[in-house]
This record gives C-alpha cells, sequence and structure tokens, in this order.
C-alpha cells in the first residue's frame, strides 16, 4: 500500500507545486532511478517515525544539510529553496495526506477520533523539518482545510511541463536495483502504478493528463481487492514496515 499507492501519489503532489517541481529536476536522479527517490524519501521518514532518538536526531541533521544545498532558480525563472517552510510544509502534507487517503480508500475510512490522533502525532515530525509551530495545522479539520486549499482550481499548485516529465519516469520507471538493465519494456508492468494515479485529487489528475479510461480504472480496482484480499493471511513480516517492528520490539522492552 505504501510503495504503490501512498509514496507515488505523495511525490506526484509534490511534483505538482512549480518549485519543487523545480528543485527536484535540478537536484534529483528521478529520471535515472525514480525507486531510490522514492525508496529514499520513504526510508528518511520511517526513521523519523520509528528510529530511536539518535537516529532521528542524525537523519534531521543529514536532511538539513541536504536541503541546504537544493536552491536556485531553473531555466524558466521559477525560484526553489528546499528550506522554505512553505515547501518544506507541502511535502510533510503530502506524505501525512497520502498516507491516510490510501488507507480510506484501501483498507476502508478510519473513525474520525483514530484520524485526528494520527495526524495530530505527525505534527512533531513536521517541527523536526524545521517548520514553524504557528505554520503547521493544529489538527485534522484544519490540515484538510490546507489540503483542499492547496489543490484546489487557483492553490498554490501548478502542474509544469518539467513536472508532468517527471511523473512519466515514476509511472513508468525502470526495474529497480540489479534489474533495470533486463530488457523489459516499462509498459509491461506500468500498470501496477494504475492504483497511485486513482488516488490522486481529480484535478491534478487532470493536470497531469492522466485522467484514467474505464479499463484503467477496472484493472485498479481489481488490483485493489485482490490486495485486500491476500493481505489478511499474509504472516505479520510480510504485512508490516520492518521499522515499525522493530520500534515496537524497542518500545516493549523498556
Amino acid at each position: 500500500m505504501l510503495l504503490l499507492g501512498a509514496g507515488p501519489r505523495a511525490l506526484l503532489l509534490q511534483l505538482a507545486h512549480p518549485a519543487i517541481a523545480a528543485g527536484v529536476a535540478a537536484h534529483s536522479d528521478v529520471r535515472s532511478d525514480p525507486w531510490r527517490r522514492l525508496d529514499g524519501t520513504l526510508r528518511s521518514y520511517l526513521r523519523l517515525i520509528y528510529g530511536p532518538t539518535p537516529v532521528v536526531h542524525a537523519e534531521v541533521r543529514r536532511l538539513h544539510a541536504l536541503h541546504g544545498r537544493v536552491r536556485g532558480t531553473d531555466h524558466t525563472g521559477i525560484d526553489y529553496d528546499a528550506r522554505d517552510p512553505g515547501l518544506a510544509l507541502w511535502v510533510h502534507a503530502t506524505l501525512v495526506d497520502s498516507t491516510l487517503v490510501a488507507n480510506d480508500r484501501w483498507l476502508g475510512p478510519l473513525p474520525r477520533e483514530r484520524a485526528a490522533r494520527f495526524y495530530a502525532e505527525t505534527i512533531p515530525l513536521a517541527r523536526l523539518f524545521g517548520i514553524k509551530e504557528a505554520v503547521v495545522p493544529p489538527d485534522l479539520d484544519a490540515f484538510q482545510a490546507y489540503m483542499k486549499a492547496q489543490t484546489r482550481p487557483g492553490g498554490a499548485l501548478r502542474v509544469t511541463d518539467e513536472a508532468r516529465d517527471l511523473a512519466s519516469f515514476i509511472l513508468r520507471p525502470p526495474l529497480p536495483g540489479a534489474f533495470r538493465h533486463l530488457p523489459v519494456p516499462a509498459a509491461t508492468y506500468a500498470w501496477t502504478l494504475w492504483p497511485a494515479v486513482g488516488l490522486l485529487p481529480p484535478a491534478v489528475r487532470t493536470a497531469y493528463g492522466l485522467d484514467q479510461s474505464a479499463w484503467q480504472r477496472a484493472v485498479s480496482a481489481w488490483l485493489v481487492a485482490g490486495w485486500r484480499a491476500w493481505r489478511p493471511i499474509l504472516p505479520p513480516p510480510f504485512r508490516e514496515i520492518s521499522q515499525a517492528r522493530a520500534a515496537d520490539r524497542r518500545v516493549g522492552a523498556q
């Protein structure tokens, strides 16, 4: 759910902000290795969520050093700075929102009080990114209002040609790792990412030119239904993120 749903959705939402698309295009290897970009983002976020305190502090220092180098102006005149609190908030928000949306669509809506608690527990993560408390939506209602304002027509998002080009590498990526040199066309497996496209807000999906056909929607529904069917029978090591299991063991031992 994280790799084929929430992760690609979050990346596409991030790139829908023109300043983020400009920064990623200039400073990321997403075109040559989108899996590395997704894996790096998820691993970093999981360290911050589940890591012991020394690991969290080390990851925060690494991110601040990395982001300090990501600034400039692209060829169309778009300024970007990875330390901009507004951009940092949007990146954080896409990860939080995509987790909630994928869970609601693929597993079923969380009870409101549980979703509110989940959101409240993500606020310290935003603070780790250097986002001031006054900038972070204080509760789930405020967060959802922020997301609605960002994604509505005329909001901060504007899908540029750069973003569409980057999206093509995310949605039709080369095979990962040691398999990348195999002569397998991306079209033979790119359909596994159709469910992630279906999770996008309609206006953003249209702006990318990713409106889905009836066939694509049917395949997406089949993939999600299959995932729902086999998920409950998998043993926990195959069903849960290893970082979460390690954190549970660490906390339980205290």
